[in-house]
C-alpha cells in the first residue's frame, strides 16, 4: 500500500500533545489524517486533515470513525476497546491490538499480567472497591505507606496517591484499584521499545527520570540515564520481555524502578508515544513519534541512537494560576544554547497541567543537566 500523497487515511483516536507530534510526522512524509477528541480545542484540530468530535469512551462514536479509516492507532488508551475489537473483527487494522489495550488499560489487569509472566514487579493487592482497603489494614493485611492506584482512568499523576494514613484514603474514587507496596528507589528509568507489524524491534536507550516531590509528575527526563552498564543493559532486557508478553504494535514505554541493591522493577506501561520519549524529537536520530508511524505501517524501523545528551523539562502550569495561559521568560530560555521549547497549544492552564515541555540537547550530559534546571527556574506557566 502507498501511504505517501496517496488516499491512505491514518486514524488516531485522541486529540491532545501526542497525537500534535504524531501529526508533525505525518505532515512531513504526507500522510492522510482523521483525528477524534471529546473537545473542540484539541490540540490536533489544526493539524490533521479532518477532525471530528466525539467520546472516545462511546462505543458508537469510536466504531462510526474508524469505519472509513486504513490504520486505526491511538494517543491514549483510554478508549472503548469492545468497539475496537468490533473493528479487528471485521478486518480493521488496529495498532496497538485490543488484546494489548485490554492487558494495559486496567491497572489491576497490568499487575496481575506481570505476575503471571514472571516480569518483577512490586508487590500488590488488588481491590474491587476503595472501602475493602479498610478492612484490609484492619486486619493486618496490608501496611502504612503504600500507594493507592485507581486501576483506571489515571494519567499525568491524576489517579495515584500515596497513602500514609487512613485519612489520606478520604475523598479518593470509591471504584477499583490497587494498594501498591512503596519501593525505596534509587531511580526511576524508562525504556521504549518499538514494535513492527512484522515483528521487527528496537529499544531505545534508557533514560532516567526525575519527578515533581508533590504532583507526581515528571519534572526532568535524563538521556542517557546516569546509571551503571549491567543496571542498563538489564532494564532493556526486562523491557524487550515486557514487550514480547504484551506483543504489542506501536511504541511501547516501560517504566521501572531501580531498587537500593540494583534490580530492576517493572511500575507500569504505555503502548503509545510516551512523555520519557520526547526528548528523541532534538536528540535521536529517529524521534520517537516518527518510529511509532514506521511500527504501525509496517516500515523499516529507524536507528535509535542518541546524536547527543537529551534533557527534558516538563512546563506544567504554575500553583494558584487558573486561566488564558501566559508563558512568562520566554525569550530568556531561547538564549541559551541548544533549548527548544515545545508549546502544545493548550489555551487554559491550572496548577500541574502539563501545557509543553523543553528539550535541552548537549555533548555533555551534565552541562545539559545544568541547562535544564536554568530553564526550568526561569520559564513560568501562569494566567492573565
Amino acid at each position: 500500500m502507498s501511504y505517501f500523497s496517496s488516499d491512505f487515511k491514518l486514524g488516531i483516536l485522541g486529540g491532545g500533545q501526542l497525537g500534535k507530534m504524531l501529526l508533525q510526522e505525518t505532515r512531513k512524509w504526507d500522510i492522510q489524517t482523521k483525528v477524534m477528541d471529546a473537545s473542540d480545542e484539541a490540540p490536533c484540530k489544526i493539524a490533521c486533515n479532518t477532525f471530528v468530535i466525539g467520546d472516545l469512551l462511546d462505543f458508537d462514536a469510536v466504531y462510526n470513525f474508524a469505519k472509513d479509516v486504513d490504520v486505526l492507532t491511538i494517543e491514549i488508551e483510554n478508549v472503548n476497546l469492545d468497539a475496537l475489537e468490533k473493528l479487528e473483527d471485521e478486518g480493521k487494522k488496529v495498532y496497538p491490538p485490543t488484546r494489548a489495550l485490554r492487558i494495559i488499560q486496567n491497572k489491576a489487569k497490568q499487575k496481575l499480567f506481570y505476575v503471571d509472566n514472571g516480569i518483577p514487579t512490586a508487590d500488590f493487592h488488588r481491590f474491587a472497591y476503595k472501602s475493602e482497603i479498610e478492612d484490609t489494614i484492619a486486619n493486618g493485611g496490608l501496611r502504612f505507606p503504600f500507594i493507592w492506584k485507581a486501576a483506571r482512568f489515571g494519567y499525568d499523576g491524576q489517579g495515584v496517591k500515596v497513602v500514609r494514613k487512613l485519612e489520606d484514603l478520604e475523598g479518593l474514587p470509591t471504584d477499583e484499584c490497587i494498594a501498591e507496596d512503596m519501593i525505596p528507589f534509587k531511580n526511576e528509568l524508562a525504556v521504549i521499545v518499538s514494535r513492527s507489524v512484522s515483528g521487527e524491534i528496537k529499544t531505545y536507550p534508557v533514560v532516567e527520570m526525575e519527578f515533581h516531590p508533590e504532583a507526581n509528575q515528571v519534572e526532568y527526563v535524563i538521556c542517557p540515564a546516569r546509571i551503571e552498564a549491567h543496571v542498563a543493559q538489564k532494564a532493556q532486557e526486562i523491557a524487550l520481555k515486557v514487550s514480547e508478553k504484551i506483543q504489542h504494535v506501536g511504541l511501547l514505554a516501560v517504566e521501572m524502578f531501580q531498587t537500593q541493591d540494583d534490580k530492576i522493577l517493572v511500575n507500569e506501561v504505555a503502548p503509545r508515544p510516551h512523555n520519557s520519549g520526547h526528548y528523541s524529537i532534538e536528540a535521536s536520530y529517529t524521534n520517537q513519534f516518527e518510529q511509532h508511524l514506521r511500527a504501525i505501517l509496517d516500515l523499516p524501523l529507524g536507528s535509535t541512537d542518541s546524536k547527543v545528551a537529551g534533557i527534558m523539562v516538563n512546563l506544567v502550569g504554575a500553583e494558584g494560576y487558573t486561566g488564558e495561559v501566559v508563558y512568562e521568560h520566554m525569550e530568556d530560555i531561547l538564549k541559551l544554547e541548544g533549548v527548544t521549547p515545545h508549546l502544545y497549544g493548550k489555551r487554559q492552564t491550572r496548577p500541574f497541567r502539563k501545557m509543553g515541555h523543553v528539550t535541552i540537547v548537549d555533548q555533555d550530559i551534565v552541562k545539559a543537566r545544568e541547562i535544564a534546571q536554568t530553564v526550568k527556574e526561569t520559564i513560568k506557566v501562569i494566567s492573565k
